[in-house]
């Protein structure tokens, strides 16, 4: 069953290997001569800035002892020149990566979406919704920096530090080495500190991931949720995983700021002994400009350090996300086209289960060695108790799950063999849940079949007696309808969504609990249209009220792991077996 709940950390299928990177490096090279322009720019935004200090040096050690006003005037617009120039690439530079961070980010996420479509019903009946947007929206935003900026800046802060230290080494090499001598340490400190870094921020994914998981369920259910006065119960249920989440944060960036704490130590020492070494060992072997110069440098030459901590941070953040999303991203499409699959040709409507054997889990069978056999044109009923499997049955037709063992036949051809595509279009589904979209009622009717004209709709509509309620809208047909269809009620949504699926004009037609919400008066107009169209479609109808499902060929009664009983109406309560007792009860009632 769920393997998360929203109150359960996820647990990852796989350690974090450097293959991931490896994997991120193809949305890298689809914009990397962007990349290499940003890259040009940055080193000489960073070269320019970097002549500041030589420019001061110079003025301190010759242009102001000598009184050459003329040569401190060309270093001082030199100078202003020079930090221009930095700012100017910077500027640039700065929008060509704004620009590649947006295009991987929706490089990622087309590829996220892409996935998510062909993944079977079982991915999504085994996790909580709110999780799987965590990984599309927030997953994939804390990447994209990473994967853009932050390759970038990691090579720009080395360059930055090799060239600085260059610089410095022609200004003094030993006060060059007792800045370079706290590097080593650095190293120590940030290799002991990465394990607990990389567990803290998988900690904060997943308890962002369950607070943001229960935010959906909630808003999901709110009418529910103030329906029974459980407001209070729900809001201390929130202020938990809200308070995990914040422990969880506040943990992670104390373990990460124990490396830009040390560097900005290492940084102060070194400078200091740069300073104790160049007053009281050198002397007056070194001029004041020198000292100067070489004191700037080496703040910059720890500046990059600190960058390259905080980038670290930022990478060992990211790498918990990265995980998920390909973790996501490697999740198995368990119901897809096989390799050689073929397309389905037209079909009559013959649909036979040969030993059919299926299971959810894998351990408790739903169905076992089913055997059915139905002829084109047939109006199936299947009535039986909760759960005995009668949306299972109408569900592996459509090949939403794959079954364990057996096989599944259209007009003789296997299921399982030809393209979903070729199955699902000649098949006309109308699930228990009449989800509505986003959107006017056309779009929503038309959902599944876009080159629909109006006049197809409108008949349609008519024949599942929706017209006329939809006609009494200001806007018609065009009236816009929010998600889930709020503005609607049950029973209009659950007529617009029979609309929706008479449209493809299927040969094969499935209704699960399709007038479950329709008030008596419109579900005998509504039978009376689908009396005719059902004529030539082999059809599966699903319902708990009897009534409506008297005049279908044949009525199976599923119960026991398969079909314990199979007839017409009479024959059925004359065997006064299972639906003989289901039907008088409701009779009764």
């Amino acid at each position: 069953m769920a393997r998360n709940k929203f109150d359960i950390d996820e647990t990852l299928e796989t350690p974090f290997s450097f293959e991931h990177l490896k994997r991120a490096g193809k949305y890298i090279k689809r914009h990397k001569k962007k990349m290499i322009l940003s890259l040009v720019l940055s080193a000489l935004s960073a070269i320019s800035a970097l002549f500041a200090p030589l420019l001061v040096a110079q003025g301190i050690n010759v242009a102001v002892p000598n009184k050459d006003y003329k040569l401190l005037i060309i270093l001082s617009v030199t100078m202003l020149i020079c930090i221009a120039l930095s700012i100017v690439f910077a500027i640039l530079r700065s929008r060509y990566m704004t620009i590649v961070g947006q295009e991987i980010i929706y490089d990622i996420r087309m590829d996220l979406f892409e996935h998510l479509q062909k993944l079977s019903f079982q991915y999504y009946d085994d996790r909580p919704h709110g999780k799987i947007l965590t990984r599309v929206i927030n997953y994939v935003n804390n990447v994209s920096d990473m994967l853009s900026n932050g390759i970038i800046n990691f090579i720009l802060e080395i360059f930055n530090i090799i060239i600085i230290a260059i610089f410095m080494l022609t200004q003094s090499v030993a006060l060059s080495l007792v800045v370079f001598a706290g590097v080593p340490l650095f190293l120590i400190i940030t290799i002991l500190i990465k394990p607990a870094q990389r567990r803290a921020w998988q900690d904060v994914s997943n308890k962002g991931s369950n607070l943001n998981a229960y935010l959906h369920e909630s808003l999901d259910g709110q009418k529910i949720t103030q329906a029974f006065a459980r407001e209070e119960e729900n809001a201390e249920i929130f202020n938990r995983l809200n308070t995990n989440f914040r422990k969880s944060w506040m943990k992670a960036q104390y373990t990460s700021n124990l490396v830009w704490y040390s560097v900005d130590n290492i940084s102060t020492w070194v400078v200091s002994g740069m300073y104790l070494v160049g007053l009281t060992v050198l002397g007056p072997k070194i001029q004041i400009g020198t000292l100067i110069a070489i004191a700037s440098y080496a703040w910059r030459f720890w500046q990059p350090i600190l960058s390259l901590s905080n980038l670290y941070n930022s990478f060992i953040n990211s790498i918990a996300y990265l995980e998920r999303i390909f973790e996501m991203l490697d999740e198995p499409i368990t119901v897809d086209d096989i390799e050689g699959a073929t397309e389905l040709p037209e079909i009559k409507g013959d649909v036979t289960f040969e030993n059919v054997t299926f299971s959810y889990d894998g351990t408790t069978n739903i169905l076992e060695d089913l055997n059915i056999d139905i002829k084109a044109g047939e109006s199936i009923a299947l009535v039986g108790p909760t759960g005995a499997g009668k949306t299972t049955i109408v569900n592996l037709i459509s090949r939403f799950y794959n079954i364990n063992s057996g096989a599944l036949k259209l007009d003789g051809n296997d299921i399982s063999k030809v393209t979903l595509l070729s199955l699902r279009s000649q098949m006309g589904i109308m699930l228990q849940d009449s989800f509505i979209f986003s959107g006017t009622i056309m779009d929503n009717i038309k959902y599944g079949k876009l080159d629909a004209t109006d006049d197809e709709v409108i008949s349609a509509c008519k024949t599942v007696c929706a017209h006329e309620f939809i006609s009494e809208f200001e806007d018609g047909y065009y009236t816009q309808v929010n998600e889930r269809g709020s503005r609607l009620s049950q029973g209009q949504k659950q007529l617009i969504a029979f609309a929706r699926t008479l449209l493809s004009n299927p040969k094969i037609l499935v209704l699960d609990e399709a007038t479950s919400s329709i008030d008596a008066k419109t579900e005998r107009l509504l039978q009376q249209g689908l009396q005719a169209l059902l004529v030539g479609r082999t059809s599966f109808i699903i319902a708990h009220r009897l009534s409506t499902i008297k005049n279908c060929d044949r009525i199976m009664y599923v119960s026991n792991k398969g079909i314990s009983e199979s007839g017409s109406h009479d024959e059925l309560l004359a065997q006064k077996g299972g639906y003989y007792q289901l039907y008088t009860a409701q009779i009764e009632d």
